[in-house]
């Protein structure tokens, strides 16, 4: 096997893919015999982008940053100045870091056409794997890392917290008191969720894209061609990358696309739909660009059994209830037109515990309380709801096939195609 070479601050830009030679990965977890690291022993991490997201949440607890990669040779430099530059080995191209066998822990920081083909790859690798949301661009690239994972027995973390810890959006609570409400029937069923103000994506609408942007030179700096990867090609315009992707549809869906699952995603822990989806989804928007993501007005989603989420894009359901039900409403703040209910929550049992502890996920293989089959799940509601935006009309979906209803071009936008030689 080839040694792998530690790279300085000075030469980390001559890094060669062609070099490496092929050897089968065994993940240090399994080489103890017990199927888990020992609890003395540190595991190790490397960050495959470190822009602002790789550079911010590089530092989780029982964990040691091995190795860096990013296409930008800044992003690099910034990151090591920022780390500290302790032996840590950097790389433009995540395939060879993902040949090191002494890499635990693969965190994916980058843009969300990335997501995908990065954490099947790592699961095949052999890695565990800490990916930012959202969790897939498309439906059908969901799908795909489930498999991975599971065919590699790997732990999947998705970054977006909110079912398991901190405050939810406007409510100055976790969400297991919310739970609590709705799981001991307080508010009867179904549930109408609503999606707006403080808790809503109206304000997120200057993620929108610019159409017809003019070719620029790539600046010497980035590996452009990489960077887009899987996208279709476009010619380079500093719009379309580093925090100004999100408001394309080839890299992420604009506000509803990068910051979506991180209101959606509670509101499926607490209305139970983890292993399910919403069976309809219908849109009020103006007619969106082919490729620059624009604002829209509302969106419902309607599960088999009634349940409803609404997402106001347009901040007019100022006083509606985040949570309606036939026995009662729940407001943001914990206000509510249920009598004593603070009283009441307090004598009624707290909802499952749930995994909240990455490290021990990986060290005990337990599944983490976010992982990849919820995780997919609440990334679907946000990819509904993407599609029906991008095709202008409202949709019937089957959350068993996973495939939309009698509609051929809202199925094609489940699998989309990559630019070659990219592929799941």
């Amino acid at each position: 096997m080839t040694k792998m070479k530690k790279n300085s601050r000075r030469d980390f830009i001559k890094m060669s893919v062609a070099g490496v030679a092929a050897f089968y990965i065994v993940p240090r977890q399994v080489l103890g015999g017990n199927g888990f690291t020992a609890p003395s022993d540190q595991l190790t991490k490397a960050i495959i982008g470190v822009g602002g997201m790789g550079r911010g949440h590089y530092r989780y607890g029982g964990t040691r940053l091995l190795a860096i990669c990013d296409v930008d040779t800044n992003h690099l430099q910034k990151a090591l100045d920022q780390f500290g530059d302790k032996g840590i080995a950097t790389y433009r191209d995540y395939r060879e870091l993902l040949q090191r066998p002494d890499i635990d822990i693969v965190h994916i920081a980058t843009p969300p056409h990335w997501h995908g083909i990065m954490a099947s790859d790592a699961a095949k690798a052999g890695k565990d794997i800490w990916c930012e949301k959202p969790m897939t661009r498309t439906i059908g690239e969901g799908i795909k890392v489930i498999e991975a994972v599971q065919n590699h027995s790997r732990i999947f973390r998705l970054n977006t917290w909110f079912r398991f810890r901190d405050n939810y959006y406007g409510f100055g609570t976790t969400v297991e008191p919310i739970k609590k409400v709705v799981e001991n029937g307080l508010l009867g069923w179904p549930i109408k969720v609503t999606v707006s103000g403080i808790t809503g994506f109206n304000w997120k609408f200057y993620w929108s894209g610019k159409p017809d942007l003019k070719p620029q030179p790539v600046p010497s700096n980035l590996d452009y061609d990489m960077w887009l990867g899987p996208a279709p090609y476009k010619p380079y315009n500093p719009e379309h990358v580093h925090s100004k992707f999100r408001g394309y549809w080839d890299y992420d869906g604009g506000g509803l696309g990068d910051m979506g699952q991180h209101y959606l995603d509670p509101v499926q822990y607490i209305l139970g739909k983890d292993h399910t989806s919403p069976v309809s989804v219908e849109v009020d928007t103006a007619q969106q660009h082919y490729y620059a993501v624009g604002p829209w007005r509302r969106i419902t989603y309607t599960y088999d059994d009634g349940c409803q989420i609404i997402l106001d894009g347009e901040n007019k359901d100022k006083n509606a209830a985040f949570l309606e039900g036939p026995k009662g409403k729940l407001y943001k703040h914990m206000r509510s037109d249920i009598p004593d209910l603070k009283k009441k929550l307090a004598s009624l049992p707290d909802p499952e515990p749930q995994q909240k502890d990455f490290i021990d996920s990986v060290r005990m293989r337990k599944k983490f309380a976010l992982n990849e089959e919820n995780g997919h799940r609440s990334c679907t509601i946000v990819n509904l709801g993407k599609i029906a935006l991008r095709l202008g009309r409202s949709l019937k979906y089957d959350p068993v096939k996973q495939q939309f209803i009698d509609d051929e071009a809202a199925n094609r936008l489940i699998n989309q195609p990559m630019r070659g030689p990219w592929t799941i």
